[in-house]
């Protein structure tokens, strides 16, 4: 888990500039809906219980080897700002998880899994 700091100026610019276009926010999808993560370490699986609290399961990296419950509290660059419940690419993803705070390296890329099809 990365210790959080404060921003540097250029990263409130980045913020500030931000067109948050790359990227997706978890009260617009749907219960079960997956997206796929991946930051320039590691590959997230993450699974929305409740879109509009952000509840998740999580597995992925190097500390989620399981899903596991946990909040996907927004995309930050690792400072004090917060793009609440949002995943964009060029942030860090901001899980809260047992009372503690995971934050990820830079998210490079953002797919959503297809549902597997209904067996009748």
């Amino acid at each position: 888990m990365a210790r959080v700091q404060c921003p540097a100026a250029t990263d409130l610019e980045s913020w500030s500039n931000s067109a948050w276009n790359d990227g997706v926010q978890v009260e617009q999808l749907d219960p079960v809906d997956t997206l796929i993560v991946h930051t320039r370490n590691s590959r997230y699986e993450i699974v929305v219980v409740e879109p509009h609290s952000a509840q998740v399961l999580v597995r992925g990296g190097k500390f989620l080897p399981v899903y596991t419950p946990a909040t996907l509290a927004g995309a930050s660059l690792g400072g004090s700002f917060l793009k609440v419940h949002g995943v964009y690419i060029g942030f860090r993803m901001e899980l809260c998880i047992a009372g503690e705070t995971l934050l990820t390296a830079p998210v490079e890329s953002i797919a959503r899994a297809e549902r597997a099809a209904a067996v009748s």
